[in-house]
């Protein structure tokens, strides 16, 4: 009896072979890829950290105030922990979605080819509406961080009498290494889409972590070591 070769091993079999070729591409000529990437992040850091701004300069502070490692509180390797385990959460969620779009841009497309008639229909319209699934959802963590981080900026300017915008200052050492790093998915995922390569999703993906990873321990390091003593200094205390 002849063997019958699935449509789903041959889309496996050429997103596999895309994600090869385009790590090879990139292997070749990484500057323009990770200038790119790293261009989208820091705009999209950039615009969070002005969100965060709005949000703390109309937010009423917390009279119950925060516990702030080095400031407030011993700064201890747990706390470490508790910083990069919080950052991974949302590096995944930021790295799911650069590989949904993979698989809806992508691999969706080719395993519809098997089918006609209304299956067909269905799988042609679960790649846009699986896109814009992680465009909404990505969107709401996006607004939610703002507004998390936004309140807890608020109670801290009260709680240390100082500006929002000193505060903000204080958290660069890690919030710009740590923001960048965190976005790095989402602008791969920005750059692609707009230029039609869901193709290349997969490797994103692999390389993006891959990066944002040790720059997610570094930046939570410099968060409980670090940024306290520069945020207290411009605090004058």
């Amino acid at each position: 009896m002849p063997m019958v070769m699935r449509v789903d091993d041959l889309a496996l079999v050429q997103g596999l072979h895309d994600t090869r070729s385009t790590l090879e591409g990139w292997n070749r000529h990484p500057g323009p890829v990770l200038r790119g990437w790293l261009a989208g992040s820091l705009a999209i850091a950039a615009g969070l950290l002005v969100a965060v701004w709005i949000v703390a300069t109309v937010a009423a502070p917390d009279a119950s105030g925060l516990l702030l490692p080095g400031i407030n509180a011993p700064a201890t390797a747990h706390d470490v922990a508790v910083v990069v385990f919080r950052n991974s959460l949302v590096l995944a969620l930021h790295g799911f979605a650069c590989l949904a779009g993979f698989i809806a841009g992508s691999s969706l497309p080719l395993s519809a080819e098997r089918y006609s008639g209304a299956w067909r229909s269905i799988h042609d319209r679960a790649g846009p509406l699986a896109i814009g699934f992680v465009v909404g959802a990505t969107s709401f963590s996006l607004l939610t961080q703002a507004y998390v981080l936004g309140s807890a900026a608020a109670t801290l300017s009260a709680q240390l009498h100082v500006s929002t915008a000193t505060l903000l200052l204080g958290l660069t050492p890690h919030a710009v290494p740590e923001l960048t790093a965190l976005f790095l998915p989402l602008a791969a995922w920005i750059i692609a889409s707009r230029r039609g390569h869901w193709h290349e999703l997969l490797a994103a993906t692999l390389v993006t972590v891959g990066i944002a990873a040790p720059v997610l321990v570094f930046s939570a390091l410099v968060e409980v070591y670090v940024s306290p003593h520069w945020l207290a200094w411009l605090a004058g205390m």
